[in-house]
């Protein structure tokens, strides 16, 4: 054998051995690779599968703009028990899945099937994961949801009547309301028989109540109530829909209210008209008001006296230390109610009373030391039946005071329960709707049909049972329902108002005015940077202030330094500067020197900022430099061959030695890159000439040649397609790849 076929042979073997060993290479990470992405998607396929299940357990008959509040609603406040039920039926199979699958991928990492294992773990996987979506997708009817929310509709902008453009006419003796929210309250929990969907009434006095008075259900015994429309399925949604005759449909979240300065100020509710017809308003509830915006909503519109959980700490109507459930119970809100009727009934002025309950919230409810144990382990039951049976008592005593003849009573329930499995056995098909009665009205009912309405229509109904004359019979999206006037379920259906109410409106906009910029606001969503920061006391011997600073939450980078601005003057014509130190516990540390501040007394205030390490500006600085560092090199690499490749023509063809033509290359190409901008207005001129003249070239050629044109083609179509330029073409594939 010949040296330069040796030589050939083992450069050969090299290069298969290179090839052999970057396919192996390339094998291994892509076996890596597809086992963390099959153990990932297995994993995150079971927890999304099983969360799915559960959240429809949890809430039944679930919309996605209940899904929406839930996903956007704080953690805070949760009930500990549905989380860990979460925990339990969602993260613990996750686990056990995750634990099976590093298993079987351990037992078959040396089987020649292990690829098939691996990507059927893949492709079950995404299959599963895609059936469950696509069956969430469908039961929440998503698609709808985002085109309604992503549109603008007119259906509000259209349908709403804004009562500043109503005649609205009080009797010429007004008439006392008392207003009743039972939190979380429905027909559902009535028996059959009477129009609910339990097996065992458990809601017994609040069912005679109803059908001894008006519920619009006509000449049936059935239990009647409101649908609760998108946008009314919380407390706060709740109460504004019952009272204005709107959704609560905002660009925020629905209890993030209590961060405006205003409350839909432009919109005429209910308690403005009551106020500016003389009314006397109270708001009584056993939690704290400014939750969700209800102190704001029921301080501008009507005026309220807010008498809450807040309210009576600071009067000493309960202990400073008491708190059960979300403030007091109910037992002790119907107590202070009779307190506060005997001393509204005693002015002058027509009273407006507005309670809210909270023993009925989920989750299960509180029972309190009057409840019963009616039910057994049915804790949310034992608690419906109490609250019952309070609203009776509540009512009777009403009924025997002397303000009686003169005062109406409407009584509704916020909202449809979200306790996660109360409703669980109701049957899908079952509507459920909010409690409604109406007590000692001033009119009668116009017709014998059973209506069909919204917690819309309970704002001008109210009004309209307090004998109150309403042009039209409509106001807001709500209409009088002892009128013969269509509601607008009835006139259009009641998918159609809810798919109208679930989209933007223009209107709604205008009427909210929400300033989605406040520094409130942004501190719930995790928008803003906190922390902790209190002072030690003054230190007399030093003249030090020691400032402490914990629990830096929201910080995106890492932290480079910890600064304070301290000053005293308001103008801030003393402020100073101070860096803190960081401890070994991972708290900052700050002295400030009041010698500084010439000993002065007073308020000192301080301001803690944090300032982030540019980690991004440097990587980005790295991989400049990297990709500089890269195309000079590509570039030097692609010079040495174009540079070769000339230096040999020029050889080949005027026998010019390679070393002038060399020099001659370097000389212009220093010429070239390093005058200034000389690159771009050389490459201006050259590559259009270039190509100008490769072309015509080209062309030149192929007509001087033109009698050998058959000839070549056919000498193309004979080398390139035959079974050795196919095995030369994969061979030299199979090599590149391995040398890449």
């Amino acid at each position: 054998m010949r040296k330069n076929e040796r030589d050939f042979l083992k450069k050969s073997l090299f290069f298969m051995r290179v090839t052999k060993e970057s396919v192996m290479g390339v094998k291994k990470i892509f076996t890596i690779l597809g086992t963390v992405l099959a153990i990932v998607l297995t994993t995150t396929a079971t927890i999304l599968c099983f969360s799915i299940q559960w959240m429809f357990d949890t809430w039944s008959n679930l919309t996605m703009d209940e899904l929406v509040y839930h996903l956007t609603a704080p953690l805070e406040g949760t009930n500990d028990g549905m989380i860990m039920q979460y925990l339990n039926v969602c993260v613990v199979p996750a686990v056990l899945v995750l634990v099976l699958v590093v298993v079987l991928f351990c037992a078959w990492r040396k089987n020649r099937k292990y690829y098939v294992v691996m990507g059927a773990g893949v492709l079950a996987s995404l299959v599963v994961s895609t059936i469950a979506v696509w069956g969430a997708w469908t039961k929440l009817d998503v698609g709808s949801y985002v085109k309604a929310q992503g549109s603008y509709s007119d259906f509000i902008d259209e349908y709403y009547v804004n009562p500043a453009d109503v005649e609205i006419t009080f009797p010429e003796q007004k008439r006392n309301l008392i207003f009743i929210f039972l939190e979380s309250m429905e027909t559902t929990y009535a028996d059959k028989d009477n129009g609910g969907a339990f097996e065992e009434n458990v809601i017994p006095e609040l069912t005679r109540i109803v059908q001894e008075n008006e519920d619009f259900s006509g000449e049936s015994m059935e239990l009647n109530g409101g649908y609760s429309m998108p946008g009314t399925t919380w407390t706060i949604g709740a109460m504004f829909a019952h009272t204005s005759g709107l959704p609560l449909s905002i660009s925020i979240d629905g209890n993030n209210m209590d961060t405006q300065d205003s409350f839909f100020s432009s919109a005429i509710t209910l308690g403005d008209i009551l106020e500016e017809a003389g009314y006397s308003q109270t708001l009584l509830i056993g939690s704290d008001a400014t939750f969700g915006g209800r102190r704001l909503y029921f301080t501008e519109h009507g005026n309220y006296d807010i008498v809450d959980y807040n309210y009576a700490i600071e009067s000493g109507m309960i202990p400073e230390d008491y708190r059960v459930w979300w403030g007091y119970e109910d037992q002790k809100l119907f107590g202070f109610a009779k307190d506060k009727l005997s001393e509204l009934s005693a002015q002058d002025n027509p009273f407006n009373l507005t309670l809210l309950t909270v023993d009925t919230h989920f989750e299960d409810g509180y029972p309190c030391e009057i409840c019963q144990n009616t039910y057994g382990n049915n804790q949310y039951s034992n608690v419906m039946a109490c609250s019952s049976h309070q609203v009776d008592a509540f009512i009777k005593w009403i009924q025997g005071q002397d303000f009686y003849d003169n005062t109406t009573i409407v009584i509704v329930g916020d909202h449809p329960t979200m306790d996660t499995d109360y409703c669980e056995d109701v049957d899908s098909d079952y509507i459920r709707k909010v409690y409604t009665s109406y007590i000692n009205p001033a009119t009668e009912v116009q017709t014998n049909a059973k209506r069909d309405y919204t917690t819309f229509d309970t704002f001008p109904t109210t009004l309209a049972a307090l004998g109150v004359s309403i042009d039209g019979e409509r106001l807001g999206l709500g209409t009088n329902l002892f009128s013969t006037a269509q509601t607008l379920t009835e006139r259009l259906g009641i998918s159609a108002v809810k798919r109208g109410v679930s989209g933007k409106s223009k209107l709604m906009e205008e009427l909210a005015d929400i300033d989605e910029t406040k520094e409130e606001i942004l501190l719930r969503e995790g928008k803003l940077p906190t922390a902790t920061v209190w002072a030690e006391p003054y230190e007399r011997e030093t003249g030090a202030l020691p400032v402490i600073l914990t629990d830096i939450a929201n910080v995106p980078g890492n932290i480079e330094h910890v600064m304070i601005a301290v000053w005293t003057n308001e103008d801030q014509s003393d402020l100073q500067w101070i860096q803190m130190e960081m401890q070994e516990d991972g708290s900052y540390y700050a002295r400030i020197s009041v010698p500084g501040f010439g000993f002065k007394e007073g308020e000192y205030y301080i301001h803690a900022y944090v300032e982030e390490k540019q980690r991004r500006k440097r990587k980005k600085v790295v991989l400049s430099v990297l990709f500089a560092i890269s195309g000079l090199i590509c570039w030097c690499g692609i010079s040495q061959v174009i540079s070769n490749s000339v230096v040999s023509s020029f050889k080949n063809a005027f026998s010019i030695p390679p070393i002038y033509t060399t020099i001659v290359l370097v000389v212009l190409a220093a010429v070239i890159v390093l005058r200034k901008n000389a690159t771009v207005k050389v490459l201006d001129l050259l590559v259009p000439v270039m190509a100008v003249l490769y072309f015509a070239i080209t062309v030149i050629i192929i007509i001087m040649n033109r009698g050998s044109l058959p000839g070549v083609f056919a000498r193309i179509f004979q080398e390139a397609f035959g079974i050795r330029q196919a095995a030369a073409g994969g061979f030299g594939a199979v090599l590149m790849n391995g040398v890449k």
